[in-house]
């Protein structure tokens, strides 16, 4: 295997986002091939006893099981970390499974969780359900509301853990002074950021520790694979995440993270014109619906705050109907915009996350999260968005609106 620049943190770091998103973590063969090698193997070959101990021993770089290292899943990790600005980063098998890895790497029973209240459904369900069954205990709080972080506290606090953008209110939490006052008490902060990606925001540059995607969603793009990351220093990825991965193993297949390494090479393009669409869109529901969740624009209870963490206001946002009846009778009526529970497509999807992602939440859960019969969820792709602004008029029209 030959090293290119790709993998040299001395040269790599001074590169600019774009460069990194595309060169960033590259290897290359004795062949020289410029994409990226697909490695399918599930284990590796050594020339004599002496290197598989030093190898295993931890004394000599290099492969040894592909539940451990695999070259391809290598280069998507190196490419992660420069892109988000971190020392390290695994990869795992889909977001929930990086979301269950950060948090289960480093909680034991007696621990302590402060998490935010709008969440992903299947998050919430880690701290509502799952973090409970071995004895680590979870406040919910609303994370828009500093004080309630501190308020929260106990001795035994050992993680805050929040999305922001949360999905799907699209409410906002003050990076800067969560993170700030959980370093201040030693606890660690792990930042869901699949609704931004590093492209729009890096958690880390506001004191963030450990920062976990789903990779299916932007990095992928296109709806292909599932896949999830974990960032944070090389020390946590190393000492509390490495030995639950190796362990428990939600690896992610070498096929997958090759299509995220593809992905992440027009992963600003996107994002940079599919923000610049949902934008639009956004504008032309804002006066035909009764509330509109939408980061970049000035209505956003937290505009100023989405000014200062977000370089771009994102291709996601949610809007409220009346009804669930309103809701359902204008996705029955969409044309183009297809019905969908995914995001971060390249695609515009809508979809009714009281009856999808928030459903086994409970109606008490979602009523207090601010989850509506009413909601739509909106993934803004890369069509031109008059036609998305035509479908979704006579969407609204079919609706009674």
């Amino acid at each position: 295997m030959k090293k290119t620049t790709g993998q040299d943190r001395s040269i790599t770091r001074n590169w600019r986002a774009a460069t990194q998103a595309v060169r960033g973590g590259t290897w290359r063969s004795e062949h020289g091939e410029t994409s990226e090698a697909l490695y399918l193997t599930s284990g590796y070959t050594y020339d004599d006893a002496a290197t598989v101990a030093a190898r295993f021993a931890g004394e000599q770089d290099g492969m040894t099981y592909s539940r451990l290292q695999n070259p391809t899943v290598a280069m998507l990790e190196e490419r992660i970390a420069l892109m988000e600005g971190a020392e390290a980063c695994r990869a795992q098998a889909s977001g929930m499974a990086a979301m269950t890895a950060a948090l289960l790497c480093q909680l034991s029973a007696g621990d302590h969780v402060v998490a935010g209240k709008a969440a992903f459904g299947s998050c919430r369900w880690l701290v509502d359900s799952l973090l409970p069954r071995f004895g680590i205990e979870a406040t919910v709080i609303d994370g828009t509301v500093n004080a309630e972080w501190e308020a929260a506290i106990r001795p035994n606090t050992r993680v805050f853990f929040y999305e922001t953008p949360a999905n799907p209110t699209l409410e906002l939490v003050d990076m800067t002074h969560v993170n700030g006052l959980a370093r201040a008490h030693g606890i660690t902060t792990v930042v869901d950021n699949a609704f931004c990606s590093p492209v729009i925001q890096r958690p880390m540059d506001f004191g963030a520790d450990v920062v976990a995607y789903s990779a299916t969603k932007f990095m992928d793009g296109q709806g292909r694979v599932l896949a999830g990351a974990v960032c944070g220093s090389a020390q946590f990825i190393n000492d509390k995440l490495l030995p639950f991965h190796r362990n428990t193993g939600p690896n992610l297949a070498p096929f997958n993270a090759w299509v995220v390494l593809k992905g992440l090479e027009t992963l600003e393009l996107r994002l940079r014109q599919q923000s610049a669409n949902a934008l639009a869109v956004g504008r032309f529901l804002e006066g035909r619906v009764p509330r509109i969740m939408h980061p970049g624009l000035e209505s956003h209870p937290a505009f100023a705050l989405a000014q200062k963490q977000m370089s771009l206001p994102g291709a996601i946002f949610s809007f409220e109907l009346d009804t669930r009846e309103q809701a359902w009778a204008l996705l029955d009526a969409l044309e183009l915009i297809d019905i969908s529970n995914n995001i971060g497509d390249t695609r515009s999807l809508m979809c009714h996350p009281a009856t999808t992602t928030h459903h086994n939440m409970g109606p008490e859960g979602r009523a207090a999260m601010g989850v509506t019969d009413g909601m739509l969820r909106l993934n803004v792709g890369l069509e031109d968005p008059l036609d998305l602004i035509e479908d979704l008029d006579r969407a609204l029209a079919a609706a009674g609106l």
